[in-house]
């Protein structure tokens, strides 16, 4: 199982970039489908943690294991040393167009 750590809908809103508002429709849909559940934070019950449910577990595992399949694919024509450089090229994009590490740039359009 992937280990992951409570957040709130704020702060995830803020990581992705997506604005609060489209952030709860988000989380909205994950929770319809039983991905995420919001739980009351036990030191602030003002406030709500998002916390995936076993099923999200189940679902973030095999995303997971998709994409390190496919990026395996599309870098198999690449020596390790290839992989590590396009790596270390793609970090130096994403600091110079101020993107988020590793959120895709897509979320700024949701």
């Amino acid at each position: 199982m992937i280990a992951t750590t409570p957040c709130n809908q704020r702060a995830l809103a803020k990581r992705l970039g997506v604005l609060p508002s489209r952030m709860v429709i988000l989380i909205d849909e994950l929770a319809e489908k039983g991905l995420v559940e919001r739980k009351r934070n036990a030191k602030d019950r003002r406030h709500s943690e998002l916390v995936l449910t076993k099923r999200g577990g189940r679902m973030l595992q095999k995303l997971s294991k998709l994409a390190a399949e496919h990026e395996a694919d599309l870098c198999a024509g690449l020596t390790a040393a290839e992989r590590d450089t396009l790596a270390a090229l793609g970090r130096k994009i994403v600091h110079q167009q101020g993107l988020t590490p590793d959120v895709h740039p897509g979320y700024r359009k949701l």
